[in-house]
């Protein structure tokens, strides 16, 4: 995905399926409906805006369809959502989403925790479901996203090797483009620089997002790293919600507001509102009360004279 004409880089907004889904509680239809349109009001132009699972296994993931038919009326979003099979994206595509991300993992071990697959089964996945795609919805784009590309928490290092050859597969086997996932918060700037770097050089035009974790305070560094090295679309979440269930000690994902921010700060244009991007907090807290929230600029404010990043030709 692109950037949009008005901005130099595209922040995909996760929070309302993988900040939601990481928390024990579950939002209200109408709260996460609210706070999908405080989203799109700051400017957020991609919405990754529910996962499609079975409810017994992510209750808070339900009302995914009654979700998604709501987000596709607002003018201009890219309405994603997470699928993990062909089920998954029949139910989706029904639904009307414009894009499917699907978690395609390089460690192993937690592949076969995360979706019960191993790699090779999930890369046939993503060969079912960019058929399916073709067949019902060719306008819709696949993304497969490389979880566990800078390390894991139940199997230790992951192989660079392994994480590029993966990307390449899946890009092989129908997807649109490749994004590399720091799950588990593992990644430090000088390892983003290098995978990213190879991954560009495999992939060029469809090498994908940069989705990092907080989890030990690097995460807006490694968005910075992602950044130098020619990434120009970035997950974020709201407040800094989510994690991964199924991978031990991994939580904190970059908070979109702080990611803003930083690129604005550095002349580098979001198309966001910093203000209602800040503002739009407050639906997500009133669906959630008592989940903590978490960012360093809704706290402390915009600095004085601040002025946001300009368009950049």
């Amino acid at each position: 995905m692109t950037p949009t004409p008005t901005a130099d880089v595209l922040i995909s907004e996760v929070g309302p399926r993988d900040g939601l889904q990481s928390v024990k509680s579950t939002m209200p239809t109408a709260d996460k409906l609210r706070w999908i349109d405080a989203l799109h009001a700051a400017g957020v132009r991609e919405i990754e805006v529910a996962s499609f699972v079975p409810a017994k296994l992510l209750p808070q993931m339900a009302d995914a369809a009654e979700v998604v038919r709501h987000a596709i009326t607002l003018p201009g979003l890219t309405v994603m959502a997470l699928v993990p099979n062909r089920r998954g994206a029949e139910a989706a595509l029904a639904a009307g989403v414009h894009k499917l991300t699907m978690p395609v993992s390089a460690s192993a071990a937690h592949s076969l925790a995360n979706v019960r697959k191993t790699r090779e089964e999930m890369v046939e996945e993503v060969r079912a479901i960019s058929e399916l795609c073709r067949e019902r919805a060719p306008h819709v784009k696949l993304e497969a996203g490389i979880s566990t590309a800078f390390g894991c928490t139940l199997q230790g290092l992951v192989p660079e090797d392994e994480v590029i050859a993966l990307a390449v597969q899946c890009v092989q086997a129908g997807a649109d483009e490749s994004g590399l996932s720091d799950t588990v918060g593992y990644a430090n700037p000088a390892q983003v620089r290098r995978l990213f770097r190879r991954l560009r050089a495999e992939l060029g035009e469809h090498a994908g997002a940069a989705h990092m974790h907080n989890t030990r305070g690097l995460g807006l560094a490694n968005c910075l790293a992602a950044y130098e090295e020619g990434v120009r679309t970035f997950d974020a979440s709201l407040g800094g919600l989510g994690g991964c269930p199924y991978a031990p000690g991994a939580s904190g994902n970059v908070v979109t507001e702080d990611l803003v921010f930083m690129f604005e700060a550095s002349g580098i244009g979001t198309g966001i509102d910093l203000q209602q991007l800040i503002a739009a907090r407050a639906p997500l807290i009133a669906g959630l009360p008592g989940e903590p929230v978490y960012g360093m600029t809704p706290e402390a404010g915009l600095p004085k004279g601040f002025t946001p990043a300009t368009r950049h030709v």
